[in-house]
C-alpha cells in the first residue's frame, strides 16, 4: 500500500486517494484492480469493517471512501455519521449489493451524507460497463474533494443586489448530486414553513421518488408529496417533481395555481429539470418568486434562474465549500444571478429575512 498521509499534510498535486471498506476480500481486490488500472487513483488502504475504517480515518486523510453496507459488527450505514465526522472533505460512495439504487436504504444513505450510490454487481459482472461507470463517478467525486483538501480557494463572484418586492409567493428548489443531504439542512432551517408553496426538483430516477418523498417528509413538519397534475399549490406544502416529468405550474382565472407536469424531454437535458420549473415560476410569480440552487453537476437551473432574475425574483445558491459538486450553484454564481451564496443551513433564515422585508 502507498504510505498514508498525516492529517496536516496534503499536497495540491497528486492522485485521488481511496479507502476501500468491504468485508468481502474478493470485492476489495476487484475494486483495487479496477481503480489502479487508472493512474489517476491510488488505494491508501483496504479494510474489512467499519471499526477499522474509523480507526484509520482518525489519523489519515483520503479523497473518497468506497463503503459497503452489510459488514460484520457495525453496518456501513450505521457507521456513516461517524465516518463523515472523521473524513473531512472526503466523499463517500456506497457500493453494496444490499443498497440498490432507488431503494429506501439508498435514499437514507444519501440523506445522511453519502455522495453517491452504486449497486455492487455479482462476481461475474464486475468488469465492462460497471468498471467504466465506477471510474467515471470516482473521478467526479475526487475532483471536488481534492480541490478542498488542497486548501485551494474557491472563486469569488459578484452578488446581485436583491430587488425590492411587495411579496414572496413561491419557493423553488433545484438540486442534484449531494442534494438530499443538503435538503435536510435547508428544511431544518425553514422550520414550519414560510407561508408559501415549495416546489422541488431533485435529479433522481423515477424509482427513487417514493422513498425520497418519505425521507423528505421526515426532514420537515410540512406535508410532502410527489406532484400530480392538477394539484392546487397551497402554503407550506412541498411538491416534488416526479422522475418522469418536469414540475411546472399554471394560474387560473380564479387565482388558483395548479401543477402541470410536462413529460417532454429535451435532448441532453435533465429529467426532471430545474430549468422548466424555474421558468414556469418566473411566468406565474415574477418578482415574487424565490429560487434556491443546491449542489449538483452541470448547469441545470441557470437558464430558468435567468428568467426569474429578469422578472425581479430572488436567487440563492449553495456555497462551494459545502457542495459535493459546485456545478449547478457555481454556474448560478458565475452568471451573477445569486443575491446570496450560503450553506444550506443558513438559507432558510436568509429567505425569511427577505419575506420580512417584503411584508
Amino acid at each position: 500500500m502507498p504510505p498514508a498521509l498525516p492529517l496536516d499534510h496534503f499536497p495540491s498535486s497528486r492522485r485521488i486517494r481511496l479507502l476501500i471498506v468491504d468485508d468481502s476480500a474478493v470485492a476489495r481486490s476487484v475494486f483495487e484492480r479496477i481503480v489502479t488500472k487508472d493512474e489517476r487513483f491510488e488505494v491508501c488502504e483496504k479494510l474489512s469493517n467499519a471499526a477499522d475504517a474509523l480507526a484509520y480515518l482518525s489519523g489519515h486523510q483520503v479523497d473518497i471512501i468506497m463503503l459497503d453496507i452489510e459488514m460484520p459488527g457495525q453496518s456501513g450505514l450505521a457507521a456513516l455519521p461517524a465516518i463523515l465526522k472523521l473524513c473531512g472533505h472526503a466523499r463517500v460512495i456506497i457500493l453494496s449489493s444490499n443498497c440498490d439504487e432507488g431503494s429506501a436504504s439508498a435514499v437514507e444513505a444519501l440523506a445522511m451524507g453519502a455522495s453517491d450510490i452504486m449497486s455492487k454487481p455479482g462476481r461475474s459482472a464486475f468488469g465492462g460497463r460497471f468498471s467504466d461507470l465506477l471510474i467515471e463517478r470516482l473521478l467526479k467525486l475526487g475532483a471536488q474533494a481534492s480541490w478542498q483538501h488542497a486548501g485551494q480557494e474557491f472563486p469569488s463572484v459578484a452578488l446581485r443586489k436583491p430587488a425590492a418586492r411587495s411579496n414572496v409567493a413561491c419557493l423553488g428548489v433545484g438540486a442534484s448530486t449531494g442534494g438530499i443531504h443538503a435538503l435536510g439542512q435547508l428544511f431544518d432551517g425553514l422550520g414550519a414553513g414560510l407561508g408559501i408553496p415549495i416546489l422541488l426538483t431533485q435529479h433522481l430516477p423515477p424509482s427513487f421518488m417514493p422513498y425520497f418523498a418519505m425521507q423528505l417528509a421526515r426532514m420537515t413538519t410540512m406535508p410532502v408529496k410527489v406532484a400530480e397534475n392538477g394539484d392546487v399549490l397551497l402554503p407550506d406544502r412541498v411538491y416534488i417533481a416526479p422522475g418522469e416529468a418536469h414540475l411546472t405550474c399554471k394560474r387560473w382565472r380564479d387565482g388558483r395555481v395548479t401543477v402541470v407536469l410536462d413529460p417532454e424531454r429535451e435532448p441532453f437535458a435533465s429529467m426532471p429539470g430545474v430549468d422548466p420549473m424555474f421558468s414556469s415560476m418566473a411566468d406565474i410569480y415574477g418578482a415574487n418568486a424565490v429560487a434556491i440552487v443546491l449542489t449538483g453537476m452541470g448547469r441545470d437551473g441557470t437558464a430558468g434562474a435567468e428568467r426569474i432574475a429578469a422578472a425581479g425574483g430572488l436567487i440563492v445558491a449553495q456555497n462551494a465549500e459545502t457542495s459535493v459538486v459546485w456545478g449547478m450553484p457555481g454556474s448560478i454564481a458565475r452568471a451573477g444571478l445569486a443575491s446570496a451564496i450560503l450553506s444550506p443551513d443558513r438559507m432558510g433564515a436568509y429567505v425569511m429575512s427577505q419575506i420580512a422585508l417584503a411584508a
